[in-house]
């Protein structure tokens, strides 16, 4: 099937897709801890039975049972060798199971591994590994390609693009929104849609983790920014444990009920994920007849994202900010710092600029003596974990730009592409893959044109270009190439002309370098500043300016309100309310960056995971002679408390939420070499320096190396990411962890929490099937005589199971398990 044929399907009726598979063959006995994927191809008669029920029910497109057929997750049972061979078979199975009646997804989830630099796998890798799985899927006979279940758009983009740099089949993606509707690491549905569309996927929407009601929600946030086929598979609502079994809380026929709501929303294809059979799918299909999806439209916007937000500009949007600071010309201090590898200024430069409100960063890192290409990857690594503001990723070199979009994790801008014959050839198919926006800059082989028609003629030149790349006048940015007045007064005037051109005839959005303007003349700012309005009255939808400009800045605010794009002037008059009244409040004195002193800038280096940074603030904090106790308890313990209160109101994000906490174990790492001397010769009558913890804080030194925790994914379970990332943070906050991965016996667990004298063991499960485990795991701690507590987490398991099961608490993220193992271990000192 082509994309031509699988679009014009999708326009004509709903599509059902199939259900759950691992429940159903666990009932038809598969037993626990075995490779779904390699006992499939020992039964080959039950995926067949199970996939031609699925169709007999309705579905008009059934996944191959290859959910976790990559080498990484293989290898958990020894298989990685034979993961082409095994993808070949099991799509082979599909396809007989389908026969003419049905087509064949090939099913691709996640490796269990997180991409650099928020895990330890490089992104070409990870390609590489998914690339493996689609030539066995493709040898078997798939009709198209589905990337399920996906928690963190870089893995899903690395997938997305092994597939589409292996053939031509129709990709549907869905990833997994919880209840705040974001991805584990901290992708919102709207971001996650515009990144993906643009980078290929065929289709776009969600599945597990929610039940119907919700996701409807989801599907109907999505639609207005649709360019690609809507798709949900919900849950049967929750599990719950009855009888020592688990089983979900929606009947087939309320989960059939929602698809007439699927249908108003947006969805083009409905199936189901956890805890729905065959059953459920014959309601879907009953309730679909009649119905017809909603036309799949091109939405005209301009957007770029990041890997957790999206900045919509033109139209009726404010006027967009692109930070221009991160660029080492004149800087000394950033040309030092990159040459020898150290980017704590280019982390300043980023988050200095958000803070003043830039809302796109310019990234430039190029000049002599460098390897530009390394130093653009390693910037953009680090500021996706930085800053949520999406990148401009400014070169004028095609190689770089093209490494540079290949591992963005969302839809980049790119400054820029000129009718020079080597952009043209060299960026232009680049942009197009990789789904950019780019900054089109009107100059040619010849030179730079003098004349604003000169310059509307090479943008007419440029777009026809891209527009055979599939590129649409809302997916370009024209650059007005501002040219200094010092030399020729005229030059502004021609900016203008072309702007005004852009705004009001030809139909795209537009930029300008502010600064160059004024280049040469005293008192730039009133030049810039004078510029900038004249250039928002002729329609300019963005510049590139130092956000750090308050005269700069204020004119934008104003222009936005007069302009109608600041509705209700609240921008305006937020802005300036803040600057008439700072808070006094201690993070948001901090984060203004007034006078601070060493220890609030240690707290600041927390607060912003700057671990590379942070002992040098701690060297300086013991040379002032500040009280070693003090550095933990009044400014990394509060730093930290503050960024996980942040992670709990949805303001920080997973990758924020461990690089603060890698940041504050560096800092802790420091001090507490200093602190056990002191201790030490406390201990032998020596003069202590150090004031004695404080029992609010509960300081990390009186936990650290005492209190064990081991942690499991249960028996049958080979999910552990969610508990990997638990690990990470109870070691940050100074527990010994023993962590023995996944698929573990009751009685290896216990055996472990016996050795160690551990204060908590934590259990984690992901499937419904392997949730009952931590019933037993507990039990027999229990008959043992073991006397820690017990702690349980996991996307189907909640508060009820928790108290069901007699564990001690539950915990719905990483954070939450940090401060239950602290209430836990201090419960049980006290009594």
């Amino acid at each position: 099937m082509n994309k031509a044929q699988f679009s014009e399907m999708i326009s004509k009726k709903v599509m059902i897709l199939d259900g759950a598979t691992g429940t159903l063959l666990q009932k038809r006995g598969m037993p626990a801890g075995v490779s779904p994927e390699k006992w499939v191809i020992d039964n080959p008669s039950v995926i067949i039975q199970i996939q031609r029920e699925y169709i007999d029910a309705g579905s008009d497109i059934i996944f191959s049972c290859t959910f976790g057929g990559n080498r990484s997750k293989l290898g958990d049972y020894g298989l990685e060798g034979q993961t082409f061979e095994m993808n070949r078979r099991l799509a082979a199975l599909s396809r007989e199971a389908a026969g003419q009646r049905a087509l064949v997804a090939g099913d691709i989830g996640s490796t269990g591994r997180f991409v650099k630099p928020f895990g330890d796998m490089p992104f070409e890798e990870c390609v590489n590994i998914y690339k493996e799985q689609v030539r066995g899927l493709l040898e078997g006979g798939v009709d198209l390609f589905a990337i399920e279940t996906m928690l963190d758009i870089q893995e899903t983009r690395a997938a997305l693009l092994a597939i589409k740099e292996s053939c031509d089949l129709p990709i549907c993606v869905s990833m997994t929104f919880d209840e705040a509707q974001r991805t584990l690491t901290g992708a919102d549905p709207i971001t996650a849609l515009i990144t993906l569309q643009s980078l290929g996927a065929d289709a776009f929407g969600c599945n597990c983790s929610t039940g119907p009601a919700q996701m409807v929600e989801i599907i109907r946030m999505l639609k207005p920014y649709a360019r690609v086929p809507l798709l949900a598979k919900p849950n049967a609502g929750m599990p719950r444990l009855v009888n020592g079994e688990t089983v979900f809380d929606m009947g087939a026929a309320e989960f059939g009920s929602y698809t007439e709501s699927f249908v108003e929303a947006g969805a083009n294809l409905i199936g189901g994920c956890c805890g729905t059979s065959p059953e459920y799918i014959s309601e879907l299909r009953r309730h679909s007849y009649g119905l017809k999806p909603l036309d799949v439209e091109y939405k005209a916007y301009s957007a770029v994202t990041s890997s957790r937000k999206t900045v919509f500009f033109g139209e009726d949007n404010p006027l967009v900010l692109v930070g221009e600071r991160i660029n080492p010309t004149g800087k000394k201090l950033l040309q030092a710092q990159l040459k020898e590898g150290s980017t704590h200024e280019l982390r300043r430069l980023a988050l200095e600029q958000t803070d003043k409100g830039a809302q796109i960063l310019d990234v430039n890192v190029g000049m002599p003596g460098v390897d530009e290409k390394e130093l653009m990857v390693k910037a953009i690594e680090l500021l996706g974990g930085v800053s949520d503001a999406p990148l401009s990723l400014d070169s004028s070199s095609p190689e770089v730009l093209e490494a540079a979009l290949r591992i963005y994790p969302g839809r980049a801008l790119i400054n820029s592409i000129s009718s020079e014959r080597i952009k043209l050839e060299k960026l232009l198919p680049a942009a197009a893959k990789y789904g950019a926006m780019f900054v089109l800059l009107p100059l040619s082989d010849g030179g730079v044109p003098q004349t604003a028609a000169e310059r509307q003629q090479i943008v007419k030149s440029v777009f026809e270009a891209a527009a055979e790349y599939g590129y649409k006048k809302n997916d370009i940015v024209v650059d007005g190439l501002v040219m200094t007045v010092s030399s020729s007064q005229e030059a502004a005037a021609e900016t203008l002309k072309l702007i005004e051109w852009c705004s009001r005839e030809f139909g795209c959005a537009t930029i300008v370098g502010l600064s160059n303007v004024s280049f040469g003349l005293p008192e730039r700012g009133w030049i810039n500043a004078a510029f900038l309005a004249m250039a928002v009255g002729r329609g300019l939808t963005m510049a590139i300016a130092n956000p750090s400009d308050e005269l700069l800045i204020s004119i934008k605010m104003a222009c936005d309100v007069l302009t109608t794009k600041d509705v209700g002037s609240r921008a305006y008059i937020s802005y300036f309310n803040s600057l008439e009244k700072p808070s006094t409040d201690q993070a948001q004195t901090i984060h203004n960056g007034k006078a601070m002193s060493t220890g609030e800038r240690i707290y600041d280096a927390v607060m912003k995971g700057d671990k590379e940074g942070i002992p040098l603030l701690i060297e300086d904090a013991i040379g002032e002679g500040m009280i070693y106790g003090d550095i933990v308890d009044k400014f990394l313990i509060p730093a930290i408390n503050e960024v996980g209160k942040l992670f709990d109101e949805k303001k920080y994000f997973l990758p924020q939420l461990i690089q603060s906490a890698e940041a504050m174990k560096k800092g802790f790492d420091c001090v507490e070499p200093l602190l056990a001397k002191e201790k030490a010769d406390e201990a032998s009558g020596a003069d202590p320096k150090a004031g004695a913890d404080t029992e609010e804080e509960a300081s990390i030194t009186k936990r650290r190396g005492k209190d064990v925790i081991v942690l499991a994914t249960v028996k049958g379970d080979i999910h552990d990411i969610g508990k990997n990332i638990v690990g990470l943070m109870l070691k940050n906050y100074g527990f010994e962890v023993h962590d023995l991965g996944k698929d573990v016996s009751a009685e290896r667990i216990v055996e472990e929490a016996r050795l160690s004298d551990a204060a908590i063991i934590g259990l984690s499960a992901l499937m419904t099937t392997t949730m009952v485990e931590m019933r037993n795991v507990i039990e027999l701690a229990k008959e043992e005589g073991l006397h820690c507590s017990f702690m349980v987490g996991g996307a189907v398991v909640n508060e009820d199971y928790a108290r069901e099961i007699c564990a001690d608490g539950y915990a719905k993220d990483a954070y939450e398990a940090v401060k239950l193992a602290k209430r836990l271990v201090d419960g049980v000192k006290k009594a």
